[in-house]
């Protein structure tokens, strides 16, 4: 029995039918599944722009194989593009928007079968939530990375343009080759090309087993994605027919896989507030905490940018994030009995992948001589962050800071204070205000932190925020401290001076300023009325959970 059989079957449903004719069903279609396709193609972002190919690829396949697909748009909103403006108070946001669009439209049409199509950073996790709320059999097609741009013999990503800012105000470019950068560093359509937080939840989406082997580090204008894309309208035809569902493989295990392979390959840490939504929508309990616990385990295997040297195409030629999992399952430190959609099982996909990387490669190391010895997303508590924080300490050559605190109410004073060369090394840039609820929606910090890095302040200075940081973010940055200073959280309470220990070692966030101080400052704090009262962004805050929970809006009984 179908799901569609509710609008399908039934003497009752003839003007049910009536309406599928009209969209294309004939006489023997209405007894077969009906599969979803949940398109996120948009002219808005490179990131998207291709997807509208990969959605007709899946159409046509899906329909080959005995479905009736039904295509419908979702939204997004180009983190790249709005980065550093009131826009990008939207981009979290959105993913709730998108989960909640997807899930409206397969259960409003009693659809059997999901196939989502995503390229910018939220509809991934958009659709991963919805998918774990439904429950239905569903695969991630992801539309593929950017192929990187060049300069010479530079690699560019678009990070690289929101460093050359900074350069340029630091004196180390002129303007002509920051508008060289500029024409340079996006030559086409596809995802941003480092280890991001596109890539990096596409490849956690691959762990997962949700998406196709291979499929997460594609380049979205090879003619392998199409096929890819095709192939996936294949499988999810099959998984109806076998009912595999999300939550079969969204297990525990599988939420370890996934912050195991996101540590391997050094992502973003975006992911760790992703992947607390999903698994909280999964009913998988998972804490922030366990990020920790896995990445004491897990070194950092991949040479990838931002604050490494390759791009996701490089990876993709030296085997991709399969060979990324067979040198972790042959170390111990993937879970090998997951399932996929496939209906395999983790180490029956992998079986003949190779146990050692090609020799001829530099992008993945083996484990024996990692790029650093445990993975790079540290948890970090204190008096700071007492619900915890997240900092990532990849190519941090100071683990270990205690500095005077510059406090910045908004992004925007922060990066305009950097550009004016009011920040020098050995501080600590506090940028609050910014998180779930005060931003609200919080904004990724790349222009301050990008600015900081073209100015040559990168392995010097300290950044703190409640808000969040990009995927192509590095340096000593620590995001997502909660509880945020809307809710009166201790950042909100940081003056101007103040000491702060940043200690990555001792995964410690410390005001190093007096109990009996803080507590007279929390007596005179007063809770700021709210940015936006109506509107998307109005609701938002008066829904959304701290970003400790993932900082979702649909939040279970516990």
């Amino acid at each position: 029995m179908l799901r569609s059989d509710a609008i399908t079957k039934g003497l009752q449903r003839s003007p049910n039918r009536a309406m599928l004719r009209a969209v294309g069903f004939g006489d023997g279609d209405f007894g077969k599944p009906i599969v979803a396709i949940a398109n996120g193609y948009s002219t808005i972002t490179p990131c998207n722009i291709g997807l509208n190919d990969l959605a007709r690829r899946a159409e046509q396949a899906a329909r080959v194989a005995g479905a009736m697909p039904q295509m419908f748009g979702t939204i997004t909103v180009s983190d790249g593009i709005s980065m550093g403006t009131e826009g990008m108070k939207y981009s979290l946001v959105s993913r709730e928007v998108i989960a909640d669009s997807i899930e409206t439209a397969c259960n409003a049409q009693s659809m059997d079968g999901l196939l989502a199509i995503g390229g910018c950073d939220k509809n991934m996790p958009g659709a991963m939530l919805a998918m774990a709320r439904m429950n239905i059999p569903a695969i991630f097609v992801y539309g593929g990375t950017i192929k990187p741009g060049k300069l010479g013999p530079c690699d560019l990503t678009v990070v690289s343009a929101f460093e050359a800012v900074g350069q340029l105000s630091g004196g180390r470019i002129d303007e002509a080759e920051l508008l060289a950068i500029e024409k340079n560093a996006c030559p086409g359509a596809g995802s941003c090309g480092g280890m991001f937080t596109a890539n990096t939840m596409s490849s956690a989406f691959e762990a997962f087993g949700l998406s196709l082997p291979y499929s997460s580090t594609m380049a979205a204008e090879d003619p392998e994605k199409a096929d890819s894309a095709a192939r996936s309208a294949e499988v999810l035809v099959q998984a109806i027919a076998a009912d595999i569902r999300p939550r079969d493989l969204l297990t525990r295990e599988a939420f370890e896989n996934a912050i195991a392979v996101i540590m391997a390959v050094g992502g973003s840490t975006n992911s760790v507030l992703h992947l607390l939504a999903i698994a909280r929508t999964a009913g998988v309990p998972l804490t922030i905490d366990d990020f920790e616990t896995i990445r004491q385990k897990v070194p950092v295997i991949c040479d990838l940018k931002p604050s490494g040297r390759f791009v996701t195409v490089d990876l993709h030629r030296a085997g991709g994030i399969p060979q990324v999992m067979k040198l972790l399952l042959d170390a111990g430190l993937l879970h090998g009995d997951c399932r996929t959609i496939e209906g395999r099982s983790l180490a029956e996909v992998l079986a003949e992948v190779p146990s050692e990387p090609p020799a001829d490669q530099e992008v993945i190391r083996p484990l024996a001589n990692p790029l650093y010895a445990q993975g790079h997303l540290a948890i970090l508590r204190g008096n700071l962050a007492e619900e915890g924080s997240v900092a990532k300490i990849s190519g941090v050559k100071n683990p270990v800071m205690t500095g005077p605190a510059r406090v910045f109410e908004s992004e925007e004073e922060a990066l305009a204070s950097i550009l004016a060369k009011r920040i020098n090394a050995g501080d600590v840039v506090v940028i609050r205000y910014e998180g779930p609820v005060g931003g609200p929606g919080m904004r990724e910090m790349l222009a301050p932190t990008a600015a900081i890095i073209g100015e040559g302040l990168g392995d010097s200075v300290a950044l703190i925020t409640d808000g969040r940081f990009s995927g192509g973010t590095y340096g000593m940055v620590v995001g997502h401290v909660a509880p945020e200073a809307a809710m009166g959280g201790t950042i909100a309470l940081v003056q101007e001076g103040d000491s702060i220990t940043v200690d990555a070692k001792q995964r410690l966030i410390q005001l190093n300023v007096a109990d009996d101080e803080l507590a007279r400052r929390r007596s005179a704090w007063t809770k700021p009325e709210p940015r936006y009262r109506t509107g998307v962004l109005g609701k938002y805050a008066r829904q959304v959970s701290s970003s400790s929970l993932g900082a979702v809006t649909d939040q279970p009984p516990d």
